[in-house]
């Protein structure tokens, strides 16, 4: 398929999956969702997703029951964490995990070719990000031996009594809506990209799929400015996020150089971002998007406001986040015909006057090759 240049809008395009359920996968209709799916992520390396299958209560149980779990002391939320896997199940504690970008010269190089008031805050220092998060695998065990065992590990289950019989009916109503939602967007990037539907689902049959809340406690870090997780892209194939309670996510387009705030509207609505498997397998035609949490003004409004509606309720911001992943064992390298459009469409670009840097290359390996090597960068794995 082919992006024609124009004038990018700042608003995220929406992509309907239920078209795509409810029709032939022949019909016209599905062809332009479809198309519709793959240039957004082209172009934008993110869009939002409506499923009219995904539950907002389902959303606010999940929220609630992660607010109550990382409000417990910290010792507590320590017996949960397990370094020894490269933090791939259970939590991982505030200020353990670097952002890649404060180190990286390609990335560094991405911030200096924005204009100075689009670029992300400052992480130069390289200090972690004082966020959480807990990592609970939705997927399916491989029936032959994984060369990545610690990267399919079994789940760590939380153990006080008001959290435990809550965890597992909350964490998989979630996770299975979010999987399913972004299994099915799957089917229609590849579509719209001119390939078999299952070319990239069957490859994350076995992939370890994580449902990634992250959280920030806003009490220690809810001032303006705060960085609660610093410039990066995500190491998986699709990021998809529900809404959190709090704004502060900021994306940029890849073909605006633009910082978007981004704004998931209420109902069965979801926001996807493409991820770095993603990018490789497309030989860059779609390019893993970049983005960051930060405390910005709506933040603190927000905060003031749920001071006043919730004052019981712990003031901590939840993403309610799940990573799909290929799997660890599936040979990665780019798909011939997607690598030649992104060659065309570089150069598109560049004659445009939209310098997208030094040109990547994306060499065969397995993906849990790529995803250790993303790890070590961001201080998960020694």
């Amino acid at each position: 398929m082919s992006v024609v240049p124009q004038e990018i809008s700042m608003d995220l395009p929406v992509v309907d999956l239920d078209v795509y359920l409810n029709n032939a996968v022949d019909s016209p209709e599905v062809k332009a969702e479809c198309e519709k799916a793959a240039k957004a992520l082209i172009t934008y390396g993110a869009l939002v997703l409506h499923d009219s299958r995904v539950a907002e209560k389902d959303n606010e149980t999940f929220l609630d029951l992660l607010e109550d779990y990382f409000a417990q002391p910290e010792e507590e939320l320590g017996k949960d964490e397990r370094p020894e896997l490269s933090y791939q199940i259970g939590v991982t504690l505030e200020n353990t995990e670097k952002p890649k970008c404060a180190v990286d010269e390609p990335c560094l190089n991405v911030i200096q070719r924005l204009a100075p008031e689009e670029r992300p805050l400052d992480i130069s220092g390289h200090h972690p990000d004082p966020k959480c998060r807990f990592f609970w695998r939705m997927a399916e065990q491989p029936p032959y031996e994984t060369k990545f065992p610690g990267l399919n590990a079994d789940n760590v289950v939380p153990q006080a009594p008001h959290i435990k019989e809550r965890w597992n009916p909350a964490m998989q109503q979630w996770g299975t809506s979010m999987k399913s939602a972004v299994e099915g967007l799957t089917e229609m990037t590849a579509v719209g990209l001119g390939l078999p539907a299952g070319t990239f689902k069957d490859a994350g049959k076995y992939g370890p799929h994580l449902l990634a809340p992250t959280a920030s406690d806003l009490v220690k870090y809810g001032q303006k400015d705060t960085i609660l997780a610093g410039f990066h892209t995500d190491l998986n194939f699709l990021t998809i996020h529900g809404r959190s309670r709090y704004p502060g996510l900021h994306i940029w387009a890849r073909n605006t150089g633009k910082r978007i705030a981004v704004k998931i509207p209420p109902g069965n609505y979801l926001l996807v971002q493409a991820g770095k498997q993603l990018e490789h397998i497309t030989g860059g035609l779609i390019k893993a998007g970049f983005h960051e949490v930060v405390v910005n003004e709506r933040t603190v409004e927000v905060i003031e406001k749920r001071k006043q509606q919730f004052p019981d309720r712990p003031l901590i911001r939840i993403s309610s986040t799940f990573f799909w992943h290929l799997n660890s064992d599936h040979d990665l390298a780019p798909i011939p015909k997607l690598a030649e459009e992104a060659y065309r469409l570089r150069a598109e670009q560049f004659n445009l006057g939209r310098d997208e840097g030094e040109e990547k290359t994306y060499p065969p390996m397995k993906v849990g090759e790529l995803v250790q090597e993303e790890l070590k960068h961001i201080a998960l794995m020694a």
